[in-house]
């Protein structure tokens, strides 16, 4: 074997090995929970509802697609600077009244697996979003402004469920 194939294999190995403990290390998650007063039924029908999430969600609003199990879905995202982006996800799971579950991204670059989850308590249903990315752009990319952003859905979800009861839609 030649020194320049040695050093050809050598360096190939390298960025495979790099390229791995990226991948490995890149890891977040976001968590956010809040109790909302309402059964879980009306904050399902509100999380079900994808052409009303413009009325409400200043986040996260379906732009194509639907809301049902094995569908594509198309959001547009906006971020706290205001830039928006689009973002496509599957709809992979989804439980009547208790779970959606979303996942999308680029594999092995950056994917997000995103779940709103209906917890019925005491005095309502506790709302819960968590999201986990993995992939090599996880490493460098900041998801700080992510985890507030979702408290902000569920602070808008909660005010806009308690409008649907005020005023009596379904």
């Amino acid at each position: 074997m030649t020194v320049i194939n040695s050093k050809f294999i050598i360096s190939i190995s390298l960025v495979g090995l790099i390229l791995l403990v990226l991948y490995i290390m890149g890891r977040k998650s976001v968590h956010t929970e809040l109790m909302i007063p309402a059964e879980a039924g009306e904050i399902w029908a509100v999380l079900m509802d994808a052409a009303g999430y413009s009325e409400w969600n200043p986040v996260l609003v379906p732009v194509e697609g639907e809301l049902r199990e094995g569908a594509n879905i198309k959001y547009e995202m906006t971020q706290p600077d205001g830039k928006q982006s689009s973002i496509s996800a599957r709809v992979v799971e989804l439980i009547k009244e208790k779970k959606l579950n979303q996942f999308g991204g680029m594999p092995g670059i950056l994917t997000f697996d995103h779940t709103y989850s209906l917890e019925p308590v005491e005095d309502g249903t506790k709302v819960t979003q968590h999201e986990e990315y993995r992939g090599i752009g996880v490493v460098f990319w900041d998801a700080g402004w992510v985890e507030p952003a979702y408290a902000k859905i569920n602070k808008a979800l909660r005010e806009r469920v308690a409008l649907v009861k005020m005023s009596g839609e379904k």
